[in-house]
């Protein structure tokens, strides 16, 4: 292959890296003044000087974190609510995505109209909420998972994802004796290892970041998700923030702001930390997941 050499395949070339360095700078350095302050003393903090490295670097706000019992028993939670969020999602998306991919299904256009109208109508707060509570599922965390069950859009992907194999394999599994679901396990899955990816991450990233279910159907504070506990932190800081600035002192010092903006950070940190961990083996798949399942409609 011959690189094309002219001047304005190096201007392209150029701004395309300019590009993505500022990109690179825009996405990375908000994760790395996080990180910063959260190792940086609660003084450095207070005096503002810290930006994308530690200052005077200490393990405070990680000690009182620990020791409080809150935010790594609600880390527990958010990984629980993860895992079989994920896993339930993925199930029944792939259980109802591959029958929707045959054209042989009867009534798949009827089928597929109800399914898109929950795209554009729902049912709105209050009904979810006495749905949940009649069914028993209010403060259990069944009520994160199974109204959510399925997501309209991924499971349009992973339909597409299935119409795109070819129809042949699958003929030939059946003279071969295989049954459907056979097939599905052993040869649909395996071939669909890209879009699963891709939808699970999407899943995933749902689940771990979801707060608002959280508020409104637990009541118990020992259920909470991490980042519930992190908003409780963020709106700690802001009235520790208000009332110092009405010249409430005496309550200022009680409510800690220093600390509060410590762990905050702290715990936001370890929020992130576990999609930064998970992302690098699953974003091999992801591109190509995304694009083969939009293929055709």
């Amino acid at each position: 292959m011959v690189k094309d050499r002219s001047a304005s395949s190096v201007i392209l070339d150029i701004v395309i890296h300019v590009s993505l360095l500022l990109l690179l700078i825009v996405t990375v350095f908000p994760i790395l003044h996080v990180a910063a302050i959260s190792f940086s003393s609660s003084s450095a903090i207070n005096r503002g000087i810290v930006t994308f490295y530690p200052r005077e670097l200490n393990l405070d706000a990680y000690r009182k974190v620990w020791e409080a019992g809150t935010v790594p028993n609600s880390f527990k939670n958010s990984v629980l609510y993860t895992a079989v969020g994920t896993a339930i999602n993925l199930t029944f998306t792939i259980l109802m995505a591959y029958p929707l991919s045959k054209k042989s299904l009867p009534l798949k256009k009827l089928y597929m109209s109800m399914i898109i109208v929950t795209m554009f109508f729902g049912g709105g707060l209050i009904p979810n909420f006495l749905l949940v509570n009649n069914l028993g599922l209010y403060d259990t965390m069944w009520a994160l998972i199974l109204p959510g069950t399925i997501s309209t859009w991924n499971l349009v992907v992973m339909r597409t994802f299935f119409q795109n194999i070819p129809g042949e394999i699958e003929e030939s599994a059946y003279l071969d004796g295989a049954n459907d679901m056979q097939i599905l396990y052993k040869i649909v899955l395996p071939l669909s290892k890209a879009s699963i990816a891709t939808i699970g991450l999407f899943y995933a990233v749902g689940h771990w970041n979801s707060w608002f279910n959280a508020l409104i159907y637990f009541k118990s504070n020992s259920k909470y998700p991490l980042q519930l506990v992190l908003r409780e932190i963020v709106i700690q800081g802001q009235m520790a923030r208000e009332l110092a600035e009405q010249g409430e002192t005496a309550a200022w010092e009680e409510m800690g702001m220093v600390s509060v903006e410590s762990i905050k950070y702290a715990t936001l940190f370890i929020s992130i930390i576990p999609m930064l961990i998970v992302y690098p083996f699953v974003q091999k798949y992801f591109v190509k997941g995304v694009m083969i399942g939009s293929l055709k409609g």
